[in-house]
C-alpha cells in the first residue's frame, strides 16, 4: 500500500515538472513571438521608410517647413507634423493627467463603494469607446463650441484635437493609477495618520508617493494613445499642414500618414513610409526617457 502510494506521488511530481516544462515552453515561445513582431515591424519601416529619405535628404525631410506631397514639385518637409505632435501630446497630458490622477485617488482613498461603482464603469466604457466615435462627437460638439467661444471662423484646430486627446487619455490613466494606489500597504496610511496628519495630507504626502511607479506607468500609457492617435484627431484637427497654432488647422504625423495613404504612389508612398518611420522613432524614445526618468526617481527615492 506504501509503495502504491509512493508510485502514484512520484507520477504525479514527473506529472507536474513535465507541464512545468511545457508552459515554460509555452511562455518562452510567446515572449520570442513578441520580440520577433517588434523586430519586423522595425525592420519593415527602416526598409520602407530609408528610400525616401536618402532621396529628399534627412535635413529638408525633418527640418522643412511645406508639405505639398502632390504639387508639380512636390516638397516633403514634415517639422509641422512633428511639432504638432509633440504640442498636442503636451497638451492633452497637461489637461489629462491631474484630471485622470485626481479621478484616481477620489475612487480609490475618497469614494464610497456605491459612488466608486458607479464611476468606475463609466471610467472603463469611456476605455471601450472607439475612437471614430470621439472624433464624431468632438466634430459635433466639441469644434462649434471652440468656434463660438473664441470667435473663429473654423473651430478644427490644434484645441479642439488637444482636447479630444485628453479624455481619451484618461481611462488609461485612471484604472492604472488607481490599481496602484490600490496597492499601497495600508500600514503606510495607518502609520501616516497615527502621527496626525489628515487624510488629504496621507494621500498626496504617503499614498500617490508609494504608488509613483504605477502613476507613472498610466501616464506612459496615456501617452502613447496621445501619440498614436489617428481617427478621432483626423476629424476635429482640420488636417492643413500648419505650422502649429491653438486656433490653427493642423495635421499630426499620424493623421499625415491615414489621410495619404489611400491614394499615394512612388515617392509620395515612400514619404508617408518615412513618416510612420518617425513616429515609431518618437514613440520608442518618449518611451526611453520616461522609463529612464523613472529609474532615476526610483534610485533618489
Amino acid at each position: 500500500m506504501g509503495q502504491t502510494s509512493k508510485a502514484g506521488l512520484s507520477r504525479l511530481y514527473r506529472f507536474r515538472q513535465a507541464m512545468d516544462r511545457v508552459m515554460n515552453g509555452v511562455f518562452l515561445f510567446c515572449g520570442i513571438v513578441s520580440i520577433a513582431a517588434v523586430v519586423l515591424i522595425t525592420a519593415y519601416l527602416v526598409v520602407a521608410g530609408l528610400p525616401a529619405i536618402r532621396e529628399i535628404g534627412l535635413a529638408d525631410f525633418l527640418f522643412g517647413t511645406q508639405w505639398a506631397s502632390t504639387a508639380a514639385e512636390p516638397k516633403f518637409g514634415i517639422l509641422p507634423f512633428i511639432l504638432t505632435s509633440v504640442w498636442g501630446m503636451l497638451g492633452a497630458s497637461l489637461l489629462g493627467v491631474p484630471v485622470g490622477l485626481m479621478c484616481a485617488v477620489y475612487l480609490s482613498k475618497v469614494a464610497s463603494k456605491r459612488a466608486a461603482g458607479i464611476v468606475r464603469p463609466a471610467v472603463e466604457l469611456l476605455a471601450g469607446i472607439p475612437s471614430v466615435v470621439y472624433g464624431l462627437v468632438g466634430m459635433m460638439v466639441l469644434v462649434p463650441a471652440v468656434m463660438d467661444v473664441f470667435q473663429l471662423k473654423n473651430g478644427t484646430c490644434l484645441l479642439a484635437a488637444i482636447l479630444v486627446l485628453a479624455v481619451m487619455i484618461l481611462p488609461s490613466i485612471i484604472s492604472v493609477s488607481e490599481t496602484a494606489l490600490l496597492a499601497v500597504p495600508p500600514e503606510y496610511e495607518e502609520a501616516s495618520l497615527a502621527l496626525g496628519a489628515s487624510k488629504m495630507e496621507t494621500v498626496f504626502k504617503v499614498s500617490i508617493p508609494a504608488a509613483k511607479s504605477g502613476i507613472a506607468a498610466g501616464v506612459v500609457l496615456g501617452i502613447g494613445r496621445a501619440v498614436g492617435e489617428a481617427m478621432a484627431v483626423m476629424m476635429v484637427a482640420g488636417n492643413v499642414a500648419n505650422m502649429p497654432g491653438l486656433f490653427k488647422s493642423v495635421t499630426f504625423l499620424t493623421t499625415a500618414v491615414s489621410k495619404e495613404m489611400s491614394y499615394a504612389s512612388g515617392l509620395q508612398r515612400q514619404a508617408l513610409f518615412s513618416i510612420a518611420l518617425v513616429l515609431f522613432c518618437f514613440i520608442m524614445i518618449i518611451n526611453v526617457v520616461l522609463n529612464i526618468f523613472l529609474k532615476r526617481g526610483e534610485k533618489n527615492g
